[in-house]
């Protein structure tokens, strides 16, 4: 069964202070609100058996923006994907609903949720062209690659820009992309817009991360889309890491540090 629901900026903000209502808003990520203002006509598939729980949760919060519905991995409750990378679990009677993170309890403790999104994050980046973003290679052998969404003017970007050789030099090729922090309208954006439009994209983000005024240069950039990629797969911040697995690493790590992560 597929099932229409539509959203409007103003019905995305209710849709989080209605949320909150039931205690659900904290565990909403900030950039949700932004990702839910922009959201339009959205469909969705509900799979045999959580027809219920879905039509509960919509007559009480019919805004709710609804991307995906799937099993769970747990008897008798679904889980139901929203803007950000934000996931709640519902009962199959339509009794119950979670906010929250799902465990698996085995040997240890492994985030089924978080599982999910990072099979979409390895999915969606490897849709991005080569071309549209700004690769810094490893030196001699490749051991593994980040995707970092990055903004010219972000302090920890800048200094772990100036630290790119070591990252090369042991091996961890990085992916640029282009995520400005204070929005497609701000001057930022302006900024990254130029770096990605220039002839040597890899000398202007050098240069606009030393702070060194760029030339202008106006084409059509994949500023906008790396921006709204970086927002759906949960991006809050700058710089934010992504692990060759899908795996989310916010913030600045020495390139010591970050190839221990890649390598656990």
């Amino acid at each position: 069964m597929v099932l229409t629901a539509l959203t409007g900026s103003k019905k995305a903000i209710n849709v989080l202070q209605r949320l909150s209502s039931l205690g659900v808003g904290a565990f909403l990520l900030v950039n949700s609100a932004l990702a839910l203002a922009e959201a339009s006509e959205q469909s969705f598939d509900m799979p045999k058996g959580s027809e219920l729980a879905i039509q509960r949760l919509l007559e009480l919060r019919p805004d709710i923006p609804i991307l995906e519905v799937y099993p769970s991995g747990v008897e008798g409750m679904f889980a139901i994907d929203l803007p950000g990378g934000t996931t709640l679990f519902a009962t199959r009677d339509g009794k119950y609903l979670i906010a929250g993170e799902l465990f698996a309890m085995g040997e240890e403790l492994v985030s089924i949720s978080e599982e999910r999104r990072n099979s979409e994050r390895v999915d969606l980046l490897a849709k991005v062209p080569a071309a549209d973003m700004i690769i810094f290679p490893a030196q001699g052998k490749t051991v593994d690659y980040v995707h970092i969404f990055t903004d010219v003017d972000c302090g920890y970007c800048r200094k772990l820009h100036r630290e790119i050789a070591d990252y090369s030099a042991i091996g961890i090729e990085v992916r640029y992309l282009a995520y400005p922090r204070m929005g497609l309208d701000s001057e930022t954006y302006e900024k990254m817009s130029t770096v990605w439009c220039s002839s040597d994209r890899k000398r202007a983000l050098t240069k606009a991360k030393l702070g060194v005024e760029v030339p202008a240069a106006k084409c059509a950039d994949p500023v906008s889309d790396h921006f709204n990629l970086g927002r759906h797969i949960g991006v809050s911040g700058t710089p934010a890491i992504v692990a060759s697995d899908g795996r989310m690493l916010p913030g600045y790590l020495p390139a010591a540090d970050l190839l221990a992560r890649l390598q656990k």
